[in-house]
């Protein structure tokens, strides 16, 4: 890292990325990747929650026609062959020990574009694609809250997260990754985002950096 890329932890937020009930996968090859990435981010969620750090859980929905879908699953969903995080669906919800409440989405207000707020400085918020800038307000969120780093965790690394990590640099944001915190993630892949100035950590030494910076 560099004084441009050096993580700034007073003005940072955590950012969890499709961390939703359908996409937990228990029965899937990566289930015990994906559990672990859900504990990674359940515990760094708590700590930006009682530090008073802005949380971000971004959700993708899936309407049943596919009109708001990815072309490469568009198909699916108009044939009914793919049936997940479908509005006001159970498995639509943000993993419940990640929130460490049971909380509903309100999917009109989300699919309007609009954040939906579930704690003091805790939010979620609808992405149309793959990347978590890609027509949403979470840069003019963040911006309003004054961050410059961000802190994140999700599901499926070589899809959504690696696009909102990518999109992020692409303005300039200081960018943190809990390797144990996102799923799916593979050594060639974090070499090449150490290599755009991403910083790596594990959720544990990432959490005691935070708790080092506070104390200081």
């Amino acid at each position: 890292m560099n004084k441009y890329t050096k993580p700034d932890y007073e003005n940072a937020a955590l950012l969890t990325i499709d961390m939703q009930i359908d996409f937990l996968h228990p029965d899937g090859e990566d289930r015990y990747d994906r559990k672990r990435a859900v504990n990674a981010a359940a515990r760094l969620a708590r700590l930006f929650r009682q530090t008073g750090r802005p949380v971000v859980h971004i959700v993708r929905l899936y309407m049943e026609d596919g009109s708001n879908a990815d072309l490469c699953r568009r198909e699916e969903l108009e044939l009914g062959k793919l049936r997940r995080v479908l509005p006001d669906s159970e498995g639509a919800k943000v993993v419940e020990s990640i929130l460490e409440q049971d909380c509903d989405l309100d999917t009109d207000l989300l699919l309007r574009g609009e954040f939906q707020q579930i704690n003091d400085n805790e939010y979620i918020i609808y992405k149309p694609r793959f990347g978590a800038f890609y027509d949403t307000p979470l840069e003019e969120f963040l911006t309003g809250k004054g961050v410059n780093t961000i802190v994140f965790t999700g599901f499926n690394f070589p899809n959504c997260p690696r696009s909102s990590i990518y999109e992020a640099s692409e303005r300039d944001y200081r960018i943190v990754f809990a390797e144990d915190g996102i799923s799916n993630m593979y050594s060639r892949g974090m070499a090449e985002l150490e290599a755009i100035g991403a910083v790596k950590f594990s959720s544990g030494a990432l959490m005691e950096e935070i708790r080092r910076w506070d104390e200081n």
